[in-house]
């Protein structure tokens, strides 16, 4: 079988400028086209060309040089500066520029938040392409691990016993100290002494300093690497992370909105969430759907009240757990009177608020009732009696499991898996993002809406393909610069002295015009 041999020796005839490297349907073009609609004024981005001192690369390029190693699962600075040496595409997106891995990661971590900025600008180009209904959000969280490690976390028991070790250990050198002291008495000190005993009463007070930050936030863990993460539970194991929330749309599945939390749950999330993306497209959905794991009855209230529809499913449906025969699903609820009717027909009256004011407690008025009941140590063995909970809500919680119930409602939450379980498998198992370079909320946060971004082009390639988004990009351009330029020349003529005629009121200028 014949053989096919390269030869590095071979004279080629490259092309002869840069701009001839790329293919007109490469995809870094189509990243190319969606930074330059970009508005880098609202994004918090001042460009001053005149500005004294070395000359400075360019916030767009450096920005194009971001997504576009984003998209690739390239994020060390180190390996996005390798890129720009070697990779072609890189090379002429950057137009033959050069930047290395200090500028690159100072760029990063100077625009955190513009970062976060852009994902809403990326959400709104989606829209006026129509690749964004905005009626049906699918809400979803996953964990992500923060740049610390666990052993960096702190607890107030993990404090105070390592104070308490740290004092024993003192206690210990101090004794041997003076044995050592007797033994030898009229030489000198010995110096390991001392030293052991300085790295002692230095961490003492290291760990009694965290413990006091510890209480003072009020947080349940401290991070001495990055204070703002929390310690995350995952199929990964425990870990310092984020949790990171992410709400898509239901037509193509594009992101609306990313966002990254210090918490080790989605409870509470839900609200924030479609706040956030209603924030982004500038309109409200029709429908709302999350799991079980945002099922928290007054956060779903909040967005219930607004007549959006809800569907989350409570933890008591997806537990899917027999019922016994003393569950509180077999006592029955008197509205009117305000009690719960025990199997055995005894009443729990309304007794007191807990949990925060958000649950009521029930009881019997006479401890001796569930006491002296042939029932006694099957329903309970509360010395006080059988006590039951009911959320002041609770009337919310059970429409809500109706709303979910119901077969139409059913078929969306089936496509809730299909539309944004996709989002999390891109990002972790095609791009490998298992844990966040930056460190800090805001770190977090521009870290994952640069992701969403990548996301997003990447699904608008498939559906609309690469020329005709590129295509696309390029007709938005157009129509901004002409409308830049027709304002340009109204401004002229009205400063000139022209009479132009007028109607209606200026309108802000769009979201592409740089």
């Amino acid at each position: 079988m014949a053989i096919r041999e390269g030869n590095r020796e071979q004279m080629q005839m490259l092309p002869p400028s840069i701009e001839q490297y790329i293919p007109e349907d490469a995809p870094v073009r189509v990243y190319d086209a969606f930074v330059d609609y970009l508005n880098l004024e609202e994004l918090g981005i001042k460009v001053e060309p005149n500005k004294e001192g070395n000359p400075c690369y360019h916030p767009r390029t450096m920005l194009k040089l971001l997504i576009y190693a984003y998209s690739y699962g390239i994020r060390s600075s180190r390996k996005i500066e390798r890129e720009t040496h070697y990779n072609l595409s890189f090379i002429w997106l950057m137009g033959g520029l050069k930047p290395d891995h200090k500028t690159i990661a100072e760029f990063r971590r100077k625009y955190k938040e513009a970062l976060h900025k852009a994902l809403s600008q990326c959400v709104r180009l989606c829209a006026g392409l129509d690749m964004i209904a905005g009626n049906i959000f699918f809400v979803d969280g996953s964990k992500i691990r923060g740049n610390a490690g666990i052993k960096n976390s702190w607890t107030e028991k993990k404090a105070q016993q390592a104070i308490e070790r740290a004092e024993k250990r003192i206690e210990e050198i101090l004794k041997e100290a003076e044995e050592l002291d007797a033994a030898e008495e009229g030489q000198p000190s010995l110096v390991s002494v001392t030293t052991q005993l300085t790295k002692s009463l230095s961490r003492k007070q290291k760990v009694s300093q965290i413990l006091e930050e510890l209480q003072a936030s009020g947080k349940k863990n401290l991070n001495t690497v990055d204070p703002e993460c929390t310690t995350i539970n995952s199929v990964q194991g425990t870990g310092a992370g984020y949790t990171v929330e992410v709400t898509v749309d239901d037509q193509y599945g594009l992101i609306v909105s990313a966002d990254a939390v210090s918490a080790n749950n989605d409870l509470g999330q839900f609200t924030p969430q479609i706040e956030q993306a209603e924030a982004n497209l500038g309109k409200a959905p029709q429908i709302a759907v999350a799991d079980s794991g945002f099922a928290d009855t007054n956060d779903l209230a909040k967005i219930d009240e607004r007549e959006i529809q809800v569907i989350v499913p409570s933890q008591r449906i997806v537990s899917n757990r027999q019922i016994g025969e003393f569950d509180k699903e077999n006592f029955q609820y008197d509205k009117a009177r305000d009690c719960y009717i025990c199997p055995q027909g005894q009443e729990l009256h309304f007794q007191r608020l807990v949990n925060q004011g958000i649950t009521k407690e029930y009881g019997v008025l006479d401890k001796k009732t569930c006491l002296e009941c042939q029932c006694y140590g099957r329903c309970t063995t509360a010395r006080n009696g059988r006590k039951v909970t009911r959320l002041v809500a609770e009337e919310v919680r059970e429409r809500l499991e109706q709303e979910y119930a119901r077969e139409e409602n059913q078929i969306i939450y089936k496509r809730r898996q299909l539309r944004i379980e996709l989002v999390f498998g891109h990002m972790k198992r095609n791009l490998g993002v298992r844990s966040f370079l930056l460190r800090g909320l805001a770190g977090a946060r521009a870290e994952i809406s640069l992701l969403a971004i990548c996301f997003n082009i990447r699904r608008m390639m498939t559906i609309l393909g690469r020329e005709g988004l590129i295509q696309k990009l390029k007709e938005v351009l157009q129509r901004a610069s002409a409308s830049v330029f027709s304002l340009n020349n109204l401004l002229a003529n009205i400063f000139s002295g022209q009479k132009q005629p007028c109607h209606g009121h200026f309108r802000y200028l769009p979201a592409f015009v740089s």
